[in-house]
């Protein structure tokens, strides 16, 4: 099994390669923690588990992901995502990332 640090981190813009779609990372886990029945369903391009995973708000829609860090690059653009439950994690923004609501700064 890998023992890989994650590449990006909570509050930090996102696109996603594969489906060409921006976000925020909200959580990260260091490996897969998904159902094995998702896995199956969801990720047809069977990304490694033992590779970090991420919890991300999607631009312009109502809903959560679950995202393996190789479908993953830095979003460019840096400009505010719109979702409806940006508020529930994060308290602004700053520098292009965002600041979550439990951050010491």
């Amino acid at each position: 099994m890998t023992n890989k640090t994650a590449k990006f981190q909570v509050g930090q813009l996102i696109h996603h390669k594969l489906f060409n779609y921006r976000g925020v990372v909200i959580d990260v886990d260091a490996i897969y923690s998904g159902t094995e029945e998702w896995y199956k369903t969801v990720a047809r391009s069977h990304p490694p588990k033992d590779e970090p995973w991420y919890h991300l708000l999607v631009h312009q829609a109502e809903h959560f992901t679950y995202v393996a860090e190789r479908n993953m690059e830095v979003d460019v653009l840096k400009k505010p995502i719109i979702h409806p439950f940006l508020n529930h994690f994060f308290e602004g923004m700053h520098d292009g990332f965002y600041v979550s609501l439990h951050s010491s700064h």
